[in-house]
């Protein structure tokens, strides 16, 4: 228990740093220091009064360590994915001029949607910049449970859009489910394997094995292939760096493998004859049907074979002779076309440049909450991107994905604006919050 000279000590350190989130932390610090001050002074004969009092003086004066440490203790901001935000926000409109031949709809009604959603999205990004992201980590079951009443309500009553029921409709919007649902289980999971390492008992296990495989199969059930393999990377990165115990890690793995390959071989007996491999019979021989199933194989790969290095104009026509949702899922290769291929260089560069520098920022927090949080997000913007990209130029198959930040669509926009505000708040709190991880802790 502190010492009431302790505590009037504090008290001064403590005016002079700003930020409240930070005071728990620096008192914990200071008094374990002036604590163990005082075990040496009182080791040396003096009496307790006089030891924490030898203990403050040597600490030195209080408003000037609280000076020193406020600028130390300060939240933070990390300005390079703002501006990165703001500049795929911008390359975002790009696609709209021209409006939307499919829909008859002019390119000012689209821009100015698109224009509402990013402003909600900017607020989405400041109300969880500013949330504390710690106060969800005991959270994971109402958020597991959200997201799979979404998933069965999708499934039961969702309104259906080329063949996928992954659509809530709501009065005058319709919002994307199976995106939102994403959302509940990235929070939902990041929890979970931040005590992961109490799930030692086989029920216990057993009762993770469902909780990760439930939601793949109602996201196949829907269906919505892209987010099933969104979800499944997101929860193996997360694993990867849960730091689980050696033998509860393999019988994890073990486990879900075997729950894999009995999941693989029933969805194929199932499924043989579905649209599903129709398009995967499209991908690996376009040309075979290039009328039908595979002919935005052939037709993409026509646009970007006639794109050049400065492309044909951002007014061009393109996507009303031949590329359909050039908007949406097809924004890369008509961005492409449009303004060329240095420019599609240096999109790719500036999509890597964002990815890897949250990657990076999940290393720069002690917290394993936080770090888990950042790892799943930079996969689940990762995973979207890499595929969208690599779709066009037909090295996975077509599917819809859409590409973070750039393709239109308010429930994509939404989603992963409401993702890099979390990431962002773990970030602003990275210096503000005790260490959880062990080896660090350590060193």
């Amino acid at each position: 228990m502190s010492s009431p000279k302790f505590e009037e000590f504090l008290s001064k350190v403590m005016s002079k740093v700003k930020s409240k989130e930070a005071h728990n932390k620096i008192k914990k610090e200071l008094t374990n220091h002036l604590q163990e001050l005082s075990q040496f002074y009182k080791q040396k004969g003096f009496s307790q009064e006089n030891a924490d009092e030898k203990a403050i003086q040597e600490m030195g004066n209080p408003f000037t360590i609280g000076e020193n440490l406020n600028p130390l203790h300060k939240p933070q901001m990390d300005w390079i994915l703002i501006v990165l935000f703001i500049m795929f926000a911008g390359i975002s409109f790009l696609p709209l001029v021209g409006g939307v031949p499919d829909l008859y709809v002019s390119s000012s009604h689209f821009m100015g949607r698109q224009a509402i959603w990013y402003t909600l999205a900017v607020l989405v990004i400041i109300g969880f910049f500013f949330f504390d992201y710690q106060k969800l980590k005991n959270w994971w079951l109402y958020f597991y449970a959200g997201g799979l009443l979404i998933l069965l309500y999708l499934f039961l009553f969702g309104y259906m859009v080329n063949g996928a029921k992954k659509w809530i409709f709501l009065p005058g919007l319709t919002v994307d489910g199976t995106m939102l649902s994403l959302f509940f289980f990235f929070l939902a999971w990041s929890g979970i394997f931040n005590k992961i390492n109490e799930f030692q008992s086989w029920k216990k296990q057993g009762f993770l094995l469902a909780l990760f495989w439930a939601p793949i199969l109602l996201y196949m059930m829907v269906p919505d292939f892209m987010i099933s393999i969104i979800y499944f990377l997101c929860i193996l990165g997360m694993f990867a760096f849960a730091g689980i115990y050696k033998k509860l890690a393999v019988n994890l793995l073990l486990t879900n493998l075997m729950a894999g390959i009995i999941f693989i071989i029933m969805f194929y007996k199932t499924s043989r004859q579905s649209y599903l491999f129709t398009r995967l019979s499209a991908y690996i021989n376009p040309t075979e049907d290039s009328n039908g199933a595979g002919y935005m194989y052939v037709a993409v790969r026509k646009v970007l074979s006639e794109a050049g290095w400065f492309g044909n104009g951002i007014t061009n026509n393109i996507k009303f002779q031949l590329l359909p949702e050039a908007h949406t899922d097809f924004a890369f290769p008509f961005l492409v076309y449009s303004l060329g291929w240095a420019f599609g260089f240096i999109l790719c560069l500036i999509l890597l440049i964002f990815i890897s520098r949250i990657s990076k920022n999940a290393f720069k927090t002690k917290d394993l909450y936080g770090r888990l949080i950042v790892i799943g997000g930079a996969t689940i913007f990762a995973v979207p991107t890499t595929w969208n990209i690599l779709m066009s130029f037909g090295v996975v198959p077509i599917v819809g994905v859409a590409l973070p930040f750039i393709s239109y669509g308010g429930s994509a926009i939404l989603f992963y604006a409401a993702v890099l505000g979390v990431i962002l708040s773990v970030y602003r709190r990275k210096d503000l919050i005790e260490p959880t991880i062990v080896d660090e802790i350590k060193s």
